[in-house]
Formats: structure tokens, C-alpha cells, sequence
């Protein structure tokens, strides 16, 4: 699944606003999650997630103009894609504000 999320900022805000933020990730989670995040790169934010009774690896790329997240759905999960999908748009607009 790869869903990307409009913005009009600079990515040194997007950062630092995705850094001070990443504690909440998880509580954004329908029925919550736990969230792990990680910096590999200046551009790219990594997140192990537990949710639902699974874990997932994605990724967050910074690129002009858009966050881009990807992650590799389990077949339990990917029938409520279209869910998961809108939530993330919409709490990623909540991190970056």
C-alpha cells in the first residue's frame, strides 16, 4: 500500500515536526498500536508497527511537496485497506500541523 500526503512545508520542518511527533503515531492507530520509528536516512523514516495482532515494517520518504508511506499489508489486514489507507492521510496531516 503506498499512500501519499500533501504538504507545503520545507522537509527540514517536516522532520523535525515528524520527530517531535512520532510518540503519537501508535494512539492514531484504530485500536491502538505500538510504534517503533527509526532515521536510516536523512529522508526516510522507518516504523515497526503492532497492531491488530500483526506487525508491519513501513516506510515514510520525504519528498518535495509529500509524505510517502509504504507498507506491505498481511493478507489479514489488506481487505480494510481502503480504512487504513484514509486514516493514515488524516493523521498525517494532524502530525505535520
Amino acid at each position: 500500500m503506498r499512500v501519499a500526503i500533501p504538504h507545503t512545508l520545507d522537509n527540514d520542518e517536516v522532520r523535525r515536526r515528524l520527530r517531535s511527533k512520532s510518540h503519537e503515531i501508535g494512539s492514531a492507530i484504530p485500536g491502538g498500536g505500538a510504534v517503533q520509528t527509526a532515521w536510516p536516512s536523512e529522508d526516510r523514516m522507518t516504523m515497526d508497527i503492532s497492531a491488530m495482532g500483526q506487525s508491519l515494517r513501513a516506510n515514510v520518504d520525504l519528498e518535495p511537496g509529500q509524505l510517502v508511506l509504504e507498507v506491505d499489508l498481511p493478507p489479514a489486514l489488506s481487505f480494510i485497506e481502503p480504512m487504513i489507507s484514509g486514516a493514515i492521510k488524516q493523521q498525517g496531516q494532524k502530525l505535520l500541523t
